[in-house]
């Protein structure tokens, strides 16, 4: 039997149930298209931040009340007057609804912490018995031995099976460094798998934001949103002279100072400026007082300065007592910790145990948000290192850091190491696991001149030449690629495209048996995700371009899970047009059928005909290709570029490229307007074309 619904529940507060649960709907959403959650007890607030980080993060369209069930208080009311039936009634109805409308559905228990006094942890378990469905059990080792882990584990087991509830999996989160080795041997249950996940101390740490809604601090200064997610090391009492402040002032420290200590400010303000000195998570100013016009001024004219300045109704020793009471929280707004939570997930999880145990059927459904689930989920299975060479743009640090702590690849940044480690401070970027290297005064500086000198002389380059052009960024991760210190390069956020695939054709140069660099778009529709080529960069292939062009975008197609169906796009279909464009397409379907007589590949036909079913029988009976095409590769540029950009306006397609290929290794041209989302979902893709080749050589080899 199918298993399309599961209950998360933990025992004890704090266990993180939460996380799991984001974790398995990081799986679920590249799995199902259509998941929703269930709460079945909420508290008496009026949103569930459960709910609605869940609904806001994985972009689900369930509606918030389709997914609360009964409040605790109503629950209670419940069972004082002894009627459990009426309300497990009541909520099975509303659980087999969503059951009728989705492919799966996550149930969310409650905490003791959250539970009352006429209702207590049983209530999940009856719960989750009336719902028929299969536990998630979460332990925390946090303070404990394994002994007493896997006691608690073994009675948990033990009282579900009593109840005819069958336990689906185990989690046991905060495992500390010295119980690692134990929990890696600890399988005391062959039939319910137990992953033991590391603690991470980021995740369990507050945030600025987390302060702020705890202390109904007001913010006097932001310059930037995420500056709100900066993790705070410890609250430091700025009430020393400055010398004595910097000497206890570290990173991320939550400095709180009175609002008359100009000085203070001013030490803050040069810290932040100069490497290697510190930088605060957040400034707070307590009692009643206004900081000094002028001090404002200078911290809003100061540009560098990303840090918030906050103003909260309390004195200093209450912001001391708030600030070490505040409890981390993942909510919406927390995107940074979301990135790490669920790259933490991926790092320490049998991600395809899970699947195996869903035992779910295939769904050839594909929606957008599946496509790039999938992307990232199977960039993380064997992390490859990708070079970044334009490490001072914002939006590259925080791909960057979304990158690494989602395990979607290991991060290489070019540039200046002080000088990237400082910018990135100053916007609350946390590069930690990030490598930077400066190709002005790296060693490698010189092994890369001379590399390129010898592929180059022929040209005329000399080896005074060939040092000067390696230190530019680009040209040095491009042969970073080229001498396999890096896997992929991904540029083009400040750099034109010609400017990131010259060096990557001067040095490492096409595959055998390709003449020229292709693209192709991924079209991420409502249901599939097709593969359009060439969209980007050839203007007017000629029948061989055009067929190695088809070709590559086939073999594209099916390194990122797509079954390559190919048609060969013209203005007539079949036999039926005349004209040299035509011939073109005729004679370049031809010469890839030749080549690869492995794919399906035809053509001429027309874009109707190559994806209605309806229109494909009257025009092209028969055919194994119209009507059923994933791979649509166009005649030239001009129809290609105006095509894929009418089907992206005119549906809502998500255009994802372009995807660089060709090439013997994989570097990828972003577009200058290129957002952080652009930027992370061309790292993975780059991620797994590495990977691709790793694999083919390994074949070869």
């Amino acid at each position: 039997m199918n298993v399309n619904a599961l209950y998360v529940v933990s025992k004890e507060p704090r266990a993180g149930s939460f996380f799991v649960s984001m974790g398995l709907m990081d799986i679920l959403k590249r799995n199902f298209k259509r998941v929703a959650i269930f709460k079945p007890i909420v508290r008496g607030e009026k949103i569930d931040s459960d709910i609605e980080t869940l609904l806001s993060v994985f972009e689900m369209r369930q509606r918030y009340e389709d997914a609360a069930g009964v409040e605790i208080d109503m629950v209670e009311s419940y069972l004082a007057r002894g009627e459990e039936s009426r309300l497990y009634e009541q909520l099975i109805t509303r659980f087999e609804r969503l059951q009728n409308h989705y492919d799966f559905v996550l149930c969310l228990g409650m905490t003791d912490m959250h539970l009352k006094e006429l209702v207590d942890f049983d209530v999940n378990v009856q719960i989750a018995k009336n719902f028929s469905v299969p536990v998630v059990g979460i332990v925390s080792a946090k303070e404990k031995e394994a002994e007493e882990v896997q006691e608690d584990i073994a009675l948990w087991q033990q009282s579900l099976k009593e109840e005819g509830i069958r336990p689906f999996a185990f989690f046991i989160n905060h495992v500390s460094d010295s119980l690692v080795c134990q929990m890696e041997r600890f399988a005391p249950f062959p039939d319910t798998p137990c992953f033991p996940i590391p603690y991470e101390k980021k995740l369990d740490s507050p945030t600025v934001l987390d302060l702020i809604s705890l202390t109904g601090g007001e913010i006097l200064h932001m310059k930037d949103e995420t500056a709100l997610e900066r993790i705070i090391n410890k609250p430091l009492i700025a009430a020393m002279h400055p010398e004595h402040f910097l000497e206890h002032f570290e990173e991320k420290d939550l400095v709180v100072v009175p609002a008359d200590r100009a000085d203070i400010f001013l030490a803050i303000l040069s810290a932040n400026r100069i490497p290697g000195f510190p930088s605060a998570s957040a400034i707070v100013v307590g009692g009643g007082m206004d900081i000094a016009p002028t001090v404002m001024k200078m911290i809003e004219s100061d540009e560098t300065f990303r840090v918030v300045l906050i103003k909260v109704p309390l004195t200093t020793l209450e912001i001391i007592m708030k600030a070490q009471r505040s409890e981390a929280r993942i909510t919406p707004r927390h995107r940074r910790k979301i990135a790490l939570a669920l790259g933490h997930f991926a790092n320490h999880v049998d991600v395809g145990l899970i699947e195996r145990s869903l035992k779910k059927t295939k769904i050839d459904i594909v929606t957008p948000v599946m496509f790039l689930h999938r992307i990232y989920a199977k960039a993380s299975q064997h992390r490859m290192r990708v070079v970044l060479p334009e490490s001072m743009d914002e939006r590259i640090l925080r791909a960057a850091e979304t990158a690494q702590r989602r395990k979607i690849a290991d991060i290489t940044l070019l540039g200046n190491e002080e000088a990237v480690r400082n910018r990135a401070g100053m916007i609350g970027v946390d590069l930690e696991g990030v490598e930077v290297i400066d190709p002005v005064t790296s060693e490698l500086k010189k092994r890369f001149a001379e590399s390129f000198y010898r592929l180059r002389k022929h040209k005329g380059v000399t080896l005074e030449n060939a040092l000067d052009m390696v230190e530019n960024v680009t040209y040095f991760a491009t042969m970073m690629v080229h001498e396999g210190l890096a896997d992929a390069m991904v540029s083009g956020a400040t750099h034109t495209t010609r400017e990131t695939v010259l060096p990557a054709l001067q040095i490492i140069k096409t595959k055998p048996g390709i003449d020229i660099v292709s693209s192709v778009f991924f079209m991420c529709l409502d249901t599939r995700v097709l593969v359009y080529g060439d969209c980007a960069i050839v203007p007017d292939p000629n029948p061989k371009e055009l067929a190695q062009i088809a070709i590559e975008s086939a073999e594209t197609a099916k390194a990122f899970g797509i079954e390559p169906i190919v048609a060969m796009l013209s203005y007539s279909t079949g036999e039926s047009g005349v004209g040299a464009d035509v011939e073109k397409v005729r004679e370049a379907t031809r010469i890839a059928k030749e080549r690869r007589p492995d794919l399906l590949i035809e053509g001429p036909m027309q874009y109707d005909a190559a994806i209605d079913p309806a229109v494909a029988e009257k025009k092209m009976p028969g055919s194994k290709v119209a009507g059923r095409a994933t791979v649509f590769i166009f005649p030239d540029l001009n129809t290609g570029n105006n095509t894929y950009k009418a089907v992206q306006r005119a549906t809502g397609a998500i255009a994802i490229g372009p995807v660089l290929q060709g090439l013997r290794k994989p570097v990828n041209d972003l577009s200058r307007g290129c957002s952080v989302e652009d930027v992370v979902s061309t790292i993975a893709i780059s991620a797994i074309q590495a990977q691709n080749i790793d694999e083919i050589q390994a074949a070869k080899d």
